[in-house]
């Protein structure tokens, strides 16, 4: 028989070239939420970056509203002059406008107080000795403080006592506590968001010009502690006009001020 022939082995396939894989790719969502993270991480580099950029805005800001309020207070002046200088021109007399907020302040203690007074010296939120708040007048308020009289002492504030005030002896209230006004962000935490105030001097412009704003920035201050004066009190239990210390005191409250601080 002839020899098996020698069937030639198949040759062997090269193998195919293996594609690379490729990476998955990195959702856009995930992506941001990383960014973020990273931005909101306490200790990270980017936080402290951010917070220093936000930190200079807010400062330029506050200068930028502190120079417009400084306007609007010469502005207002000058108004005043201006019309005193024209009704003399024209032979008449010129009579500003009555005041729209007051400083009151507690002279006298709890012995002997009415429950009507004691009423008035609560809504006023004056419960000690020596603390004092801003009040706005209207035909209410005036009122109670009529009432309330013999046990207090008020007049009407100036811009520069009530800065002194704002910035010596101001405390806010935060989370049921007496925060010192130590620096702006005291107010802009609480205040900007709805309100749209973020520093000192919006408060002082609110109180000072009895603004739209006057009440929350009013509630918003604790009331205040002060002193007792320098010199002592005259005489508790007689009138201001009769050389005593209670009653309206008009623009004569700021030189009590000024002791007391």
């Amino acid at each position: 028989m002839p020899a098996a022939a020698k069937t030639a082995a198949p040759a062997a396939k090269a193998p195919a070239d293996k594609k690379e894989k490729k990476l998955p790719a990195v959702p856009e969502s995930k992506l941001k939420a990383t960014k973020v993270k990273t931005i909101a991480r306490p200790g990270s580099l980017h936080r402290r970056r951010h917070l220093a950029a936000v930190k200079l805005v807010r400062q330029r800001q506050n200068l930028l509203r502190a120079a417009k309020y400084a306007k609007k207070y010469l502005r207002m002046d000058r108004d005043v002059v201006e019309k005193a200088r024209a009704a003399k021109k024209a032979g008449n007399i010129y009579i500003p406008a009555e005041p729209k907020v007051a400083f009151v302040m507690r002279i006298r203690g709890i012995n002997k107080v009415a429950p009507k007074v004691r009423k008035v010296l609560q809504l006023f939120r004056l419960r000690q000795i020596n603390n004092a708040t801003f009040i706005k007048l209207n035909k209410a308020t005036k009122n109670m403080l009529r009432i309330a009289e013999p046990y207090i002492t008020y007049g009407y504030p100036t811009l520069k006592s009530v800065r002194h005030l704002i910035y010596k002896r101001g405390f806010v209230k935060h989370r049921h506590s007496r925060i010192p006004i130590t620096d702006n962000f005291v107010i802009e935490r609480k205040l900007r968001g709805g309100y749209k105030m973020q520093c000192v001097e919006d408060l002082v412009y609110q109180i000072y010009t009895a603004g739209p704003l006057f009440r929350k920035a009013n509630n918003f201050l604790w009331p205040f502690k002060l002193n007792t004066p320098t010199g002592g009190w005259r005489k508790k239990n007689n009138h201001y006009v009769e050389g005593g210390d209670f009653g309206n005191r008009e623009d004569k409250i700021n030189e009590l001020i000024q002791r007391m601080i």
